[in-house]
């Protein structure tokens, strides 16, 4: 009897934690899961520089309800209006908090990793992700409507390495005209000296990213990254992702004016000081042109010094040695005989 009794209790209770929860295929999925739901104390939000460090919005939730006690990480998730957030931006909020602030500097560099545009109004939409695994199907709360106008807010980073003698106060860099995680820039790897550091600051100290485990992945504290050769290459560190890439990035002249003729380039050099591209070579009387990575997909011509993207031929009336400068922030070039 005492047997058959132990029985009945294992199997109720058995019942009673079965019923707390179902499988839907390979995921386990709280059955009285109940969703949060979100306000905020602000619904349009106008960020300036100058109020940078003051709050801006402060989003409040209920707590969500997994149907038993449960640490539940609680996401802010912000897209843009009419997206069905296929691309969120995040913030977490603290372990047990209802509330989380967002000083303007904090809320403006969020937006920002949607690609929206600075100092122009645009609809947003936000709502809370929670979870209390990865093993349970997240709820999300109600969707907010809001909007938000950014500010311009560039940001650096700093490339120190083996080309320029890891010196972080004189390394290029690389720039992000939003702060959206994502920066770019040109730097020129010499053959022997490829190794370099990824600094969020002109200075040595944490954090400083370098190899991640993955190729082309970066991480907080690793190995030295490398270029993949010598020469000059547009880097992007996304640090959203936390990947590194590399793409060949190298102007030439060619022309019947140069040495190569139309066949040939003569390869120019990137001065990092002065931003030019620069050559200094043997003309004849002819026509020159400049082009991308000996590719005629992306070429200048022009008149009078200035570049016009896919141009007339730039002639050239006297023989001799001349330096060439072309100069892609103001799309000018001189040519100078020596």
């Amino acid at each position: 009897m005492k047997s058959s009794l132990y029985k009945i209790i294992a199997l109720s209770m058995f019942a009673l934690i079965f019923a707390a929860c179902s499988k839907e295929g390979d995921t386990i999925v709280a059955s009285s899961g109940t969703p949060s739901t979100v306000s905020a104390s602000a619904s349009t939000i106008v960020l300036t520089k100058a109020t940078e460090n003051n709050k801006a919005v402060t989003f409040s939730i209920t707590k969500p309800d997994f149907g038993y006690s449960a640490v539940i990480t609680n996401t802010l998730q912000i897209a843009v209006k009419g997206t069905d957030f296929s691309k969120v931006a995040e913030a977490t909020f603290d372990a047990n908090a209802l509330t989380k602030d967002f000083t303007g500097v904090e809320l403006n560099t969020l937006v920002l990793k949607l690609g929206i545009p600075t100092e122009r109004a645009s609809d947003v939409e936000a709502r809370i992700k929670s979870s209390i695994s990865e093993h349970y199907t997240p709820v999300y709360s109600n969707v907010l409507q809001m909007k938000v106008t950014p500010y311009s807010s560039t940001s650096w980073l700093y490339v120190p390495g083996a080309y320029q003698g890891w010196t972080p106060g004189t390394a290029d860099s690389l720039v992000s005209p939003t702060s959206n995680g994502i920066y770019e820039g040109l730097i020129t790897f010499t053959a022997g000296n490829l190794g370099f550091k990824v600094l969020t600051k002109k200075s040595w100290g944490p954090p400083e990213y370098g190899k991640g485990s993955a190729a082309g992945s970066v991480a907080v504290g690793g190995g030295d990254l490398a270029a993949p050769s010598a020469g000059t290459f547009r880097v992007t560190v996304d640090l959203n992702a936390n990947t590194i890439t590399f793409t060949p990035y190298s102007w030439g002249v060619i022309g019947s004016a140069t040495l190569g003729g139309w066949n040939t380039d003569t390869d120019m050099t990137y001065n990092r000081e002065s931003k030019l591209w620069t050559v200094t070579t043997t003309l004849v009387p002819g026509a020159i042109k400049f082009r991308l990575n000996d590719d005629w997909g992306t070429n200048f011509g022009g008149a009078g010094g200035v570049l016009a993207s896919g141009g007339s031929d730039i002639n050239v009336t006297a023989a001799g040695s001349y330096r060439i400068d072309m100069n892609l922030v103001t799309n000018t070039y001189t040519l100078t005989k020596l």
